[in-house]
């Protein structure tokens, strides 16, 4: 297909625009987050040093592979995530019945005895392993490590939640998750994934992805903070979070998928960092994997797409914002935007709206933004 000589000319002036921004404002933001994970990850991993010697079950797997910290997230510029793998989940049945969206129940085996259970004292009368109880005991034993830490003075425990939340030099606040990994099992409420017909992802690549399986984490739900209650308060208490953290990352993965990522997160954090927080990393993250799906062709994410698809995943994110809905990528029954407040949710569909728009008519928008 002949293409006009102009039209040539402008995809090259985006491309080289393009590539400026990642070389200047996405490396900059990725030098300033590694530089930060690696100042809280020394702190954190001498707390839960501490944490191990008071209770052995609560191994940290905080580790350093490659010049890289596996298990943490990065939630915004200044707040991490980071997951502390638990062990032996065997005595356990997975229960995820769709009655608390976005989150399964953790059952006692059938003849199983508590005693088997290295978490015994964890397990409700009911048989439940209760994700509150065990956050309790280790939010216990985090502050009184961190009372004992060398770091004990720029180490603050955030106590206005049930959550293990950490202030660091008054600059970060770092989230500490106990989770399960459940490799091998794929939950019932994401049943429907892949949905059938669409040639993306590749049938191997979703084979690596369900084998690969999903993490359980003891955190509180945003949807059960804000649900009224028609299922009981102890259930909702013993409830564990869904997390599809590594199967995200591994479909992201060809093409300038990552590369793509990289630049949201860096506009997001530039020009939608707005109060109440109605638009994180992970909206985009999640609205970037519906895009594979409309998008399937790998040509159609090489460089020279890349700001279509920017600007096809904003256009999306308005739509969501709207409607005041962001359906889960793999839990679409799951709204990520329950409890956001409407105002809110309406502000951040303006200012979207204005990047949008600056991407869309201007030309030369990547040198200003």
């Amino acid at each position: 297909m002949l293409v006009p000589p102009d039209m040539m000319v402008a995809q090259t002036r985006m491309i080289y625009q393009m590539n400026r921004f990642c070389a200047e404002r996405v490396q900059d933001r990725m030098l300033k987050t590694a530089t930060a994970i690696r100042e809280i990850c020394k702190i954190v991993q001498d707390i839960l040093k501490e944490v191990e010697l008071q209770e052995p079950r609560f191994i940290s797997s905080l580790v350093e592979c490659n010049g890289r910290y596996e298990g943490v997230e990065v939630v915004s510029p200044n707040e991490f995530e980071i997951v502390l793998y638990l062990n032996q989940m065997g005595v356990f049945n997975f229960v995820d019945d769709g009655t608390l969206p976005g989150c399964a129940v953790l059952k006692l085996s059938d003849g199983r005895k508590r005693s088997m259970s290295l978490w015994v004292e964890f397990i409700t009368a009911s048989g439940y392993l209760s994700s509150r109880k065990i956050r309790a005991k280790f939010q216990t034993l985090v502050a009184q490590a961190c009372e004992k830490s060398v770091y004990r003075n720029m180490v603050k425990v955030i106590g206005d939640t049930s959550e293990v939340r950490l202030r660091i030099r008054e600059r970060y606040v770092v989230q500490i998750t106990p989770a399960f990994k459940c490799s091998g099992i794929w939950p019932r409420s994401a049943a429907h994934w892949p949905v059938q017909h669409l040639p993306w992802p590749h049938p191997g690549i979703v084979a690596e992805v369900k084998t690969e399986g999903f993490d359980l984490l003891s955190k509180e739900s945003f949807v059960l903070q804000n649900k009224n209650n028609s299922s009981p308060a102890t259930m909702e208490g013993d409830a564990w979070v869904l997390s599809f953290y590594e199967a995200e990352n591994r479909l992201l993965q060809g093409g300038c998928r990552r590369r793509c990522l990289s630049m949201l997160k860096t506009l997001r954090d530039r020009h939608l960092e707005l109060p109440g927080n109605p638009i994180s990393a992970y909206h985009l993250k999640n609205l970037l994997l519906y895009e594979c799906e409309k998008h399937p062709r790998e040509v159609e994410w090489d460089e020279s797409c890349i700001a279509d698809r920017i600007n096809g995943i904003f256009l999306q994110l308005i739509s969501c914002l709207q409607y005041r809905r962001c359906p889960h990528y793999f839990l679409p029954a799951l709204d990520m935007f329950k409890g956001k407040s409407p105002s809110g949710l309406e502000q951040a569909a303006k200012q979207v709206w204005r990047l949008t728009r600056e991407l869309l008519t201007n030309a030369n928008a990547f040198e200003k933004l």
